[in-house]
């Protein structure tokens, strides 16, 4: 068994987390992403959940679900969720996880990664309100709290930091902000209960090839005993959390959160700089780090926060903590990739 098999067992134990969910139906949008294909695989592991998968890809998900395949609890839709959304039948959760999440992607389609966290929010939530929907969950990012101005050493929920909204970058964590909002119209307008899991950067096995975060090009150098490639001078501060335990996270805000409430999905223990994560993955790999300028495109998708790390506390007090940190979640999912290889399937 894998740690991510292991992880996903563990989290299946805790009988508060599905106490609600037993026997409904919920969909996953982007379920065929680092995350998407985590959740989709901790529903269907419980047994009594029955899944709608969402994703543009089809011939990545023939490849991510295929344990999946022929089961009468899961179906998969492909579809792009900025256009009217299928019909898929009653429908008691949605989470909605499609979007844009990597440089590449932030800066090679910039109207893309706006209209899934707008466009995209609207359709999903217009099809759960017709279609007996309990509740909407909006997987939102740290992204949105911008940059430290100096006067917090975390942000907590409540948090809002300056973001230059008349640039490239801006798209994600503005348009994600959008979502938010708009998540609230919905409440106000049609009494919708919602609620928010703002995730940390997240990393582990099912990142796919094409993802070009600078903690999932480490990663992915590693597994092949390459030199880690860093492009920066190493100092930002960021928040990680295992793929997991990220999802976990999402599943516990959406079964206890408080409706209309934001909660960080976050492991505290598992801060670092660039730098301190490229020496690390190195270290794992038997490399070392290596200094090169990024490509213009790549350059433009780049978050420029300097220190970004969160606080989990109100996620805590409703009884979620990771299980993962850092050192040991690198360790086993460059082990992992290096065993089984990556998904490729096209973006």
């Amino acid at each position: 068994m894998t740690k991510y098999e292991e992880e996903l067992h563990g989290w299946l134990s805790r009988e508060r987390l599905w106490q609600d969910l037993e026997g409904k139906t919920v969909m996953v949008t982007g379920a065929s992403g680092m995350v998407g294909k985590c959740l989709t695989d901790l529903f269907m592991m419980r047994r009594r959940i029955r899944v709608i998968a969402v994703s543009r890809n089809e011939r990545r998900a023939r490849e991510r679900f295929s344990a999946w395949r022929g089961d009468a609890r899961f179906r998969y839709v492909s579809c792009d969720v900025n256009s009217a959304i299928p019909e898929c039948g009653p429908v008691d959760y949605i989470i909605h996880g499609a979007s844009h999440t990597h440089p590449r992607l932030y800066a090679g389609d910039p109207i893309g990664t706006i209209a899934a966290n707008v466009f995209g929010t609207r359709n999903l939530l217009d099809y759960g309100i017709s279609h007996g929907m309990r509740r909407f969950c909006f997987v939102s990012s740290v992204e949105i709290y911008g940059e430290n101005r100096g006067d917090r050493e975390r942000f907590d929920e409540s948090y809002m930091g300056y973001l230059d909204c008349n640039t490239l970058r801006a798209g994600y964590p503005e348009s994600k902000r959008l979502g938010e909002s708009l998540c609230s119209a919905y409440r106000e307008a049609y009494g919708t209960e919602y609620v928010i899991p703002r995730l940390s950067r997240v990393y582990g096995p099912t990142m796919l090839e094409s993802d070009s975060k600078a903690v999932s090009q480490f990663i992915r150098r590693a597994a092949k005993g390459e030199n880690i490639v860093l492009k920066s001078d190493g100092t930002p501060r960021y928040s990680y959390t295992f793929v997991t335990d990220a999802a976990a996270g999402i599943v516990w805000t959406l079964a206890v959160g408080r409706p209309g409430e934001a909660y960080n999905v976050v492991d505290q223990e598992s801060d670092m700089t660039l730098g301190e994560l490229a020496e690390r993955l190195a270290h794992i790999a038997g490399s070392r780090v290596v200094f090169e300028r990024p490509e213009e495109t790549e350059r433009k998708g780049y978050s420029a926060a300097t220190k970004a790390l969160m606080s989990g506390d109100k996620l805590a007090r409703i009884g979620w903590k990771a299980r993962v940190h850092m050192e040991e979640g690198l360790f086993h999912t460059v082990e992992q990739l290096k065993n089984n290889g990556f998904q490729t399937a096209g973006e």
